[in-house]
């Protein structure tokens, strides 16, 4: 997943009525480490020098000198010019970029008291000033007038498709509402922004305590050593001495049901996951996600959309709702088979093992293993020797993209970080020259968001100067002193793919921020970086980091195949979680103004008994009360785009096959034609052009294994 650190901070936050945002706020003082630009490489964050007092003045004082910029764009008494509007609001607010840039990242990884008080004091300034900018009548004046007579300014493509999308995110902001709408409007996202940052707090805060603790070690049967030390470890680090503790990820699935053998453990854990935030009391968050999504219902009407999803859609490579059911329409009918086969092998497995029970969602994981390792003979456990995380990352993620597309990387030791744990490498092109800097933060904290992203430090623009400062943020389980960090596939999937949304910003080359790297629609930006995932069980690049981490010999290649047949194990459910959260989003942002506040258990009840699938043994990867995607990451209708991208990435892969697969040529292809070209043209030409058709689902299928196909 990708974030935008402008749409996450301002959405993800608190409003105030009233406040302006040409307010004036003191100079900020030279020794805040903001007030100029960093002198480290890159513009690096200078995280040895921030303190977390620093960055509210920042941000304050960014915002006061950006609507000062913009009041002076606006009322220019010169003509509008593409330079004089388009390029002055890019050059605006260089203060505010710094400031929010790094604390959006270290607040969703790193956060402590003092930044969740910064997100709640700044976040409704960050919001009203959002509004201040794209709701000002004078400006949107001077976008309207060029965006009219575009054909004859003379402009490149590229300008072209910036004052586009400038246009665009105005009229989408409500620049063309009615005074009055502009007012409800304004109300809307004072209070979604308060929420939006309530949820989220709270969801941490109820993950973080419904980690199930375990005071027998006889309860942990099936782990290994390393998870049952890394329990013990996570218990002591809270105190919890003689005790066990497993952290939840943020799925509704957690890793260890694969392997506890006590059924009982299975079941607390899963329990403990499903209802993390609906315990009641301040901590639950479904009359907080009820709300939302009424409130954002109110929000599309007043720009005349039938429901949220309609207005989310508008600017999405999909377009519209029914194309996204219409898409997702043609994976039920086999995955719902599938599902079916599936649920009757693990239930024959749990009989014939000598139990009665009846299957449950705790028990899938763990006896779809038996299942797997019944008949392929393959258990998780036998490959995680082979993927220690720093080989995996050096010999598998580097390697891959060295082959496709040159680039090289080099450890900087002597570049601050806001964690111990996080690592920073140094990014060479092809032609040695250097591109950016990338950090990684892989290893699970109480203090961090659930999930794996990307996102920017720094952005690319040849209009600011700058280049790339990205990040990977991870959470795996990590390790106890002195022992190394092993792995599973998934795990190593996902470093693959958060890698693939860092080569989409590494890669950028625009002029103008706004369509720059991964400032792409939500179902294209997951292209690059599912298309990525790809290479992790590419034969080459597999078996140049697939080595044990004592002995260094290669992963045998009977295991090798092993791993390969079990990449389409299971589909029923891997497919089947994420097709059902899909659908429980559209659901959510389908509702009509007028319909009532809803009941949440009632409503998802209702919208999964409907989905045709088993979703009472498959639950949704994320259920409605903790998916933080839709309710505070920005990924609002807009969860579908994980499946529409996969179809894209896979119809690029079988490209990649037929045409020769791991080579410079197809690579620096792949790079010219899709990783360099942020949004500077629009997403079905873009596709099209690499692919030479429009996207079909075909490989999809195939990859998954789904039409008969084993790939």
């Amino acid at each position: 997943m990708t974030r935008r650190p402008w749409l996450y901070a301002a959405t993800a936050a608190t409003c105030l009525a009233g406040w302006s945002a040409v307010a004036t706020a003191a100079t900020l003082p030279a020794s805040n480490p903001f007030a100029a630009e960093s002198t480290l490489p890159y513009h690096a964050p200078r995280f040895d020098l921030i303190k977390d007092t620093d960055y509210q003045p920042a941000l304050e004082q960014g915002m006061a000198e950006q609507a000062e910029e913009i009041d002076r764009i606006a009322n220019n008494s010169e003509p509008a010019t593409f330079e004089n509007t388009i390029a002055a609001m890019e050059r605006s607010g260089r203060l505010l970029d710094r400031t929010l840039e790094t604390f959006s990242g270290v607040y969703s990884a790193n956060t402590n008291p003092v930044l969740d008080k910064v997100q709640e004091v700044v976040g409704p300034k960050l919001s009203a000033h959002q509004d201040s900018i794209f709701l000002n009548p004078k400006l949107f004046a001077r976008v309207q007038y060029l965006h009219a007579r575009k054909a004859t300014l003379g402009l490149n493509a590229e300008q072209k498709q910036a004052l586009d999308v400038y246009y665009q995110n105005f009229v989408q902001a409500g620049a063309q509402l009615s005074d009055g709408d502009k007012a409800k409007l304004r109300d809307l996202n004072t209070r979604l922004s308060k929420l939006e940052t309530v949820f989220q707090q709270k969801l941490l805060a109820g993950t973080k305590a419904s980690a199930l603790i375990v005071s027998d070690k006889a309860k942990l049967a099936g782990l290994d050593d390393a998870a049952i030390t890394a329990a013990l470890t996570a218990a002591k680090e809270r105190k919890l001495d003689g005790k066990w503790l497993l952290p939840l990820q943020n799925t509704t699935q957690q890793p260890a049901l694969e392997s506890l053998t006590d059924r009982e453990t299975r079941q607390a854990l899963f329990e403990q996951s499903w209802t993390r935030v609906e315990k009641g009391g301040d901590g639950d968050t479904r009359d907080t996600i009820a709300t939302i999504a009424q409130l954002r219902a109110q929000k599309a009407a007043l720009f005349g959309y039938k429901n949220y999803a309609a207005y989310v859609l508008a600017d999405q490579m999909a377009k519209t709702p029914e194309a996204v059911h219409s898409f997702i329409a043609q994976i039920v009918p086999a995955l719902a088979a599938e599902q079916k086969r599936e649920a009757a092998d693990i239930q024959a497995t749990i009989t014939k093992s000598g139990a009665s029970f009846q299957l449950k969602p705790w028990d899938w994981s763990y006896y779809a293993g038996q299942v797997r390792k019944a008949r392929l003979n393959f258990d998780e456990n036998q490959v995680k020797p082979y993927f220690e995380l720093n080989t995996v990352l050096q010999d598998g993620v580097f390697f891959a993209a060295n082959r496709l597309y040159g680039i090289t990387f080099k450890r900087r030791t002597d570049i601050p970080t806001y964690n111990p744990d996080v690592m920073v490498f140094e990014v060479f092109d092809k032609d040695g020259s250097e591109l950016g800097l990338i950090y990684f933060d892989y290893f699970q904290r109480d203090n961090k968001n659930g999930g794996a992203w990307m996102s920017n430090f720094v952005g690319q623009s040849a209009l600011l100067g700058t280049k790339p400062v990205v990040y990977n943020v991870g959470n795996f389980t990590k390790p106890a002193q002195g022992e190394p960090a092993l792995i599973s596939f998934d795990d190593v999937t996902t470093m693959f793919h958060e890698f693939g949304h860092a080569l989409h910003g590494l890669f950028a080359k625009q002029t103008y921020p706004i369509i720059s790297g991964t400032s792409v629609a939500r179902d294209f930006v997951e292209f690059p970086s599912q298309f990525n995932e790809h290479w992790a069980l590419n034969a080459t690049v597999l078996a140049h980091y697939a080595r044990h981490y004592k002995t260094g010999a290669p992963m045998p290649a009977s295991l090798v195949a092993l791993l390969k047949k079990a990449a389409t194990f299971n589909q029923g459910y891997r497919l089947g979680e994420v097709v059902s959260a899909a659908e429980l989003d559209m659901d959510w942002h389908s509702l009509g103004a007028d319909a009532p506040k809803q009941d949440v258990d009632v409503f998802e009840k209702s919208a999964l008994a409907k989905m045709g699938l088993k979703t009472d043994l498959v639950p949704p990867r994320y259920r409605s009360s903790y998916f933080l995607h839709i309710w505070s990451n920005g990924y609002s209708a807009g969860y579908y785009a994980y499946l529409w991208t996969e179809m894209l990435d896979d119809d690029t892969f079988a490209w990649f096959e037929k045409n020769g697969g791991l080579t410079r040529k197809n690579g620096e292809r792949f790079r010219d034609m899709i990783l360099s070209r942020g949004h500077t043209q629009d997403y079905g030409p873009m596709f099209r052009a690499f692919y030479g058709k429009d996207p079909d689902i075909g490989p999809m299928l195939t990859f998954r294994g789904l039409n008969g196909s084993k790939n």
